[in-house]
């Protein structure tokens, strides 16, 4: 047989849990793309870069100079807001391909600082700042298995990733119907007008570079989590690249939208895992992402605004 479906396997809670916990992180880290892209017009390819600043930040605090978890997170998530500061004040200034190009190089040379320093671990990366989750994890699980729920071990990640999502999602939600929220609206359809009005621009646009930021950092703080791991290669490129697809899939300037967009693309990518192909392993790998890549084409050709998209939010300046 050429080409077989295995159902058992696709009913495995464990193997789901974990797809959950990485589309949620996803999520989590494309809403930052989402609130520079879709709602003030600002092409941010650094995201990646907000993440890694975040995550080493944390497990540095953590490791070397022995912070409560509870501490290094907050002050961690200033300094990745403090690193958009620093980003934006020259890129902002540039037109928006230049942004786009300025922002990845920025997230390049994170990567690269992070791999040939010693003191972040170098390629071999940080280890053993995740002690104090692992205790409450296990005693997550103690209280769950109490319920019948405490059986898979990824669970409690899995419960803390999407309530850390739906927290941030009713934020983004509240501050999208303030004068704040508006006026990024108003800069991502016209920043003359808005700058005509007496608007700030430049203030606002670093304020959504910075509010980014602070969104990649709290997906980065999770990914870790998830694999335990602090290294330069989990915050590649390829992470924004990802959640630019997450973001054309379900619509700009949806909240909502973001996080049906990544259930939707991890489930078609990691669901295909289970079709059995007389492929090398490589080979299934490209094919997957070949599927993956036909799909967002067609949702372009068909409904470009995204599945939750609307047409009228279709409004960025190139």
């Amino acid at each position: 047989m050429l080409l077989a479906f295995s159902f058992q396997s696709l009913l495995h809670a464990e193997f789901w849990i974990g797809v959950g916990i990485v589309a949620g992180i996803y999520s989590i880290f494309t809403l930052g793309l989402q609130l520079n892209v879709g709602f003030t017009g600002i092409f941010n390819f650094g995201q990646s870069g907000f993440m890694a600043i975040g995550a080493y930040t944390m497990a540095l605090l953590i490791l070397k100079a022995h912070w409560s978890p509870w501490v290094a997170l907050p002050v961690a998530t200033v300094v990745t807001m403090a690193s958009g500061l620093v980003v934006g004040i020259p890129a902002l200034r540039l037109p928006p391909h230049y942004l786009a190009m300025a922002t990845l190089g920025a997230a390049q040379i994170v990567a690269i600082v992070a791999q040939n320093t010693s003191f972040t671990g170098g390629n071999e990366g940080l280890l053993g700042f995740d002690a104090a989750w692992q205790r409450i994890q296990l005693w997550a699980l103690g209280q769950l298995s109490g319920i019948g729920l405490g059986q898979q071990y990824d669970l409690p990640l899995f419960l803390l990733v999407w309530l850390t999502f739906l927290v941030l999602l009713v934020v983004l939600r509240a501050l999208q119907h303030t004068p704040w929220g508006r006026v990024l609206r108003a800069i991502r359809e016209d920043e003359d007008a808005a700058a005509a009005l007496g608007k700030n621009v430049f203030a606002y646009k670093l304020q959504s570079l910075m509010g980014a930021g602070a969104l990649g950092a709290i997906a980065g703080y999770l990914l870790t989590l998830n694999i335990t791991l602090v290294y330069p290669q989990a915050f590649s490129a390829d992470f924004t690249f990802i959640g630019f697809a997450i973001l054309v899939l379900g619509g700009l300037a949806s909240y909502v939208g973001v996080a049906l967009g990544s259930i939707l693309l991890w489930a078609v990518l990691e669901g295909l895992r289970f079709i059995d192909l007389p492929l090398a392993a490589d080979k299934i790998a490209a094919l997957r992402l070949l599927l993956v890549g036909l799909v967002l084409i067609l949702v372009m050709v068909f409904r470009p605004q995204g599945i939750l998209g609307k047409r009228e939010e279709m409004v960025i300046r190139g």
